[in-house]
């Protein structure tokens, strides 16, 4: 009985079921030169996505940053009708830094319905409303220079007049989130938006926390030490992830090298043991921002033949025990778990978002408002308790 009891509580703050899950790619509004996709760019990238040589599933849904055309006032973006003529779904996305109404982005999508209908809305898995704004806002976000977000109240008015815009849409039933890195879910202040959204969606990338060991061998336990956290405040809400993937090439982060080698042993080491158990969105399929040096994508040019290994062993383990969260993170001052840093084209965030992964969050469980020093103890409390739950579980079985 007390096995079944820690399986159940396991279950409630793990994975989604194997036939559940979702294998996506992030997708930015602009290419690698910074020019906008047309229908057809984002066609191809999507065809791509779905016959990569030797992917142990078909990544078939795709995360957008914005509902919006790059470098456009309110025209719905092309990646719409790209989707609906390649079957592809959908996590929609609402940008929401640096602006004090989301109602482009609303314009859009409602156009977007009217011209589409049903087989836009089917494709829909959910939306997201914004995408690291809390972090930009906290002060390991001011000190790394992430650019303009958004507070909690914001986010939460935001989520609010979404879905009041789309009550009487066909996506009147879809689930709504937020992204955001784990050192902003954990971190108290930003609750409101916990208690608003169906789901919590998290951007980890182990490769930027510099300030804790993150070579490539301690990956799967760093990312793990942010998933567990994340669920750990979630109140039983699902998390997906929403980004992570190794860079490929560029400089060194910490003990983090940039290598062919370290991105495929990446995927084979933790994407292999994510895939078919949670929601998963890899960053990412082709790079987006050219201003950024660290690159990212699986492959060149939309090759299908990826540049590392994408084949998963039959038999994948769980990811290692999460890596202890110390309090000294609170006063670290480097880079850590961070994800991209997508770019608006224009300041006012009318514009459309162009995913490119560069430093977010710090390893810190740390920011706006105070309480941080307590999230860092409560998530350490959660860690513990969940690894004598997952041993129990291992036990068991």
């Amino acid at each position: 009985m007390r096995v079944s009891a820690a399986l159940s509580i396991a279950v409630t703050l793990g994975s989604t079921a194997a036939q559940d899950t979702i294998l996506g790619f992030n997708s930015g509004a602009s290419d690698d030169k910074g020019n906008a996709k047309n229908q057809q760019d984002f066609e191809r990238e999507f065809k791509a996505a779905k016959s990569l040589n030797g992917a142990p599933g078909e990544f078939n849904t795709i995360r957008l940053y914005s509902n919006i055309q790059w470098n456009t006032p309110s025209t719905p973006i092309a990646a719409f009708p790209a989707a609906i003529a390649t079957n592809t779904s959908l996590l929609l996305g609402i940008w929401a830094s640096g602006t004090d109404n989301i109602d482009n982005e609303l314009n859009a999508l409602t156009a977007a319905l009217d011209e589409h209908g049903s087989k836009l809305a089917d494709l829909v898995v959910g939306i997201s409303v914004g995408s690291e704004d809390l972090y930009r806002v906290s002060e390991p976000g001011l000190r790394n220079n992430a650019g303009v977000g958004n507070n909690a109240d914001t986010i939460v008015r935001f989520i609010k007049d979404a879905k009041s815009r789309l009550a009487n849409t066909a996506l009147k039933d879809k689930p709504f989130t937020h992204v955001d890195t784990w050192t902003a879910w954990v971190n108290g202040s930003n609750k409101a938006v916990i208690d608003e959204i169906d789901f919590l969606a998290v951007n980890a990338f182990p490769f930027y926390e510099s300030e804790r060991d993150n070579q490539i061998s301690n990956a799967g336990s760093l990312l793990n030490s942010a998933l567990t956290a994340t669920e750990g405040v979630a109140g039983g809400k699902d998390v997906w992830i929403t980004e992570t993937g190794w860079a490929y090439t560029g400089p060194a982060f910490g003990a983090a090298d940039a290598t062919v080698d370290n991105a495929g042993e990446y995927w084979q080491e933790v994407g292999c043991k994510l895939f078919g158990k949670r929601n998963v969105f890899w960053y990412t399929l082709r790079d987006a921002n050219p201003d950024n040096e660290v690159k990212f994508a699986i492959t060149d040019n939309l090759s299908t033949t990826p540049r590392y290994n994408l084949t998963c062993p039959a038999d994948s383990e769980e990811l290692p025990t999460p890596a202890p969260i110390s309090s000294n993170s609170t006063t670290s001052t480097g880079n850590g778990t961070g994800s991209s840093n997508e770019t608006n084209s224009d300041s006012t965030a009318s514009g459309s978002a162009s995913g490119s992964a560069s430093p977010s969050a710090t390893g810190a469980a740390q920011g706006t408002g105070a309480g941080s020093l307590t999230s860092v103890s409560m998530v350490n409390s959660m860690a513990m308790a969940l690894s004598v739950i997952f041993a129990l579980a291992a036990w068991a079985l």
